[in-house]
């Protein structure tokens, strides 16, 4: 990370997952997402770097260093399961829940060489931050797949500790890959992200 970057690596938290009865035989599987966008205000002043004025402003610090995007994704997932005839329990539907909160700047006071700079930054900014919503949405589909694709177990309960596992995992391990895709962009840089000094 970096003044310069983009973003941090988000904080997936894991999903908790309810089980219920109901009577049917097919999976049905089924993403809903949430997109929030919290921009914060940049007011530049005329004698300053556009990248002082965003580090000044930025909400987003950790460790010390500020950043100047931020996206964090949650996936929550519920399933319901059936017993059969045959006395093996089976999924028969999975709703996941993907909520992303997208955090970037908006230029608000600067003079017209500071917003033709802002100008040329924001889409890279925007695309690197786009990156990290693929990665939630691309959980929230795998496990929302995954789950729906299990199959029957003789217990009911070992199908649920079964499903979250399975939900546990993807989310993990696309919090894994997150982390490697901030280090192959150095934050965004690579692909645009970054300011004059």
């Amino acid at each position: 990370m970096t003044t310069m970057g983009a973003a941090l690596t988000p904080a997936a938290r894991l999903g908790v997952v309810a089980a219920a009865l109901v009577a049917s035989s097919t999976a049905l599987a089924a993403v809903q997402e949430e997109l929030l966008a919290k921009p914060y205000a940049v007011h530049a002043r005329a004698d300053e770097p556009l990248l002082q004025a965003i580090n000044a402003a930025t909400p987003i610090t950790v460790n010390g260093q500020r950043f100047h995007g931020y996206t964090r994704w949650n996936v929550r997932w519920t399933f319901r399961w059936w017993r059969e005839t045959s006395g093996r329990c089976t999924i028969t539907a999975v709703t996941t829940r993907l909520h992303v909160e997208l955090q970037l700047p908006e230029l608000q006071r600067a003079t017209p060489s500071q917003q033709a700079e802002f100008d040329r930054y924001l889409p890279a900014l925007k695309q690197h931050e786009q990156g990290h919503v693929k990665f939630g949405r691309d959980a929230a589909r795998a496990v929302d797949e995954g789950i729906a694709q299990l199959p029957a177990e003789t217990e009911c309960a070992t199908l649920e500790r079964r499903a979250n596992a399975l939900g546990q995992r993807i989310v993990q391990d696309h919090v894994e890959r997150e982390k490697r895709y901030d280090l192959d962009t150095s934050h965004g840089a690579t692909q645009g992200a970054k300011l004059k000094r």
